[in-house]
């Protein structure tokens, strides 16, 4: 929940309290109790960076070693690049310290970063108490109130210039968290490989070529996530093609609901469905078993409630390797328009 104007100053007015507090009684000391993990060594002439944002820029000048994360998928390009945060935002499944089993190697025996919860707007009191040297929020909706709040407490990174929120591309997630830590050579370098995966993908695949796909969830008719939301994003990485009319339904936002009127928009070739109920409530739907996709069982329902699900919709440097795996047989099932063999 965005800070409202109001709201922005009472959380500066408690930020700056706190701040004098932790000061006063720690003489000096880190209240958590050290200095965090080791900063991991930058590339050679990686530091200082400047990195540009939706509201400015921030300026990094040494190896950050106390990093939080308020992006959704941010820890996992952190962990990626060997930086273990000292706090991470949940978003996806009840995992220690928010990292999915995709990311469990990275973060190897390090302590379980804290869980900091968003569902009531950001932890400012909280994150401030971590001591933070760096902030990241790269996938997230930041407002310009949160930012203002957070940058008093240590430099952050916004999500990029001209980004919806929620709609930065885990390449970019991930090299720019690179650049931030002073690893943007290994940034590029992981983010080639797992383009190459993908790249394998649409080869071992022809048939996602020009094939058109949507994904989709029942919320308030028929919920689309749109051509900058990371699941579509993948979609088309292995070929896919996008429904025609998506961008003027869903416009500018990450998703968008619609109603039966629109209901042609998820005839494709396959659309991927993400669901809470194994689809119980979408084969009640009467209307849509009217469709092509649903009598040829063009589908992939993807679990919210699982790893897999919760690794699809994190989308990021780690967690589509994970996916890649899974997800890619079940959408070769569901193209190829037989019945008898379902995503």
């Amino acid at each position: 929940m965005p800070v409202t104007h109001r709201g922005r100053h009472l959380a500066g007015a408690l930020l700056a309290t706190l701040l004098l507090a932790l000061t006063a009684c720690s003489g000096g000391t880190d209240s958590a109790g050290d200095v965090g993990p080791p900063a991991v060594q930058p590339e050679p002439g990686s530091l200082p960076v400047t990195i540009e944002h939706r509201y400015g820029s921030t300026t990094v000048t040494d190896p950050p070693r106390r990093v939080v994360s308020v992006g959704y998928t941010d820890h996992d390009a952190l962990l990626a690049l060997g930086v273990k945060p000292v706090a991470t935002t949940r978003w996806f499944g009840d995992y220690p310290g928010a990292v999915g089993p995709w990311a469990r190697d990275a973060l190897g025996d390090a302590e379980n970063p804290t869980v900091l919860d968003n569902t009531g707007g950001i932890q400012f009191e909280r994150i401030a108490e971590l001591r933070p040297d760096l902030i990241v929020g790269l996938y997230s909706d930041l407002s310009r109130a949160d930012y203002d709040v957070l940058s008093q407490i240590a430099p952050t990174i916004a999500p990029p210039p001209d980004r919806p929120d929620f709609g930065t591309p885990w390449r970019e997630v991930t090299t720019t968290v690179g650049k931030a830590v002073g690893r943007p050579a290994e940034a590029r370098r992981l983010v080639d490989g797992v383009d190459q995966e993908l790249a394998r993908a649409r080869d071992a695949h022809p048939e996602f070529e020009d094939a058109t796909a949507v994904v989709a969830a029942l919320s308030e008719g028929y919920f689309l996530y749109g051509a900058d939301d990371p699941r579509t994003r993948l979609l088309t990485d292995l070929g896919f093609e996008l429904p025609s009319d998506l961008d003027t339904l869903v416009g500018e936002r990450f998703g968008a609901s619609v109603g039966s009127e629109n209901a042609e928009v998820l005839d494709n070739d396959v659309v991927v469905w993400l669901t809470d109920d194994g689809g119980a409530e979408l084969r009640r739907d009467p209307l849509y078993g009217t469709l092509r996709v649903a009598k040829e069982k063009r589908e992939v329902l993807v679990d919210n409630n699982d790893d897999f699900g919760n690794a699809f919709s994190q989308v990021s440097v780690l967690s589509l390797p994970y996916v890649l795996d899974r997800l890619v047989p079940r959408l070769a099932a569901a193209v190829d328009g037989d019945p008898s063999t379902t995503g």
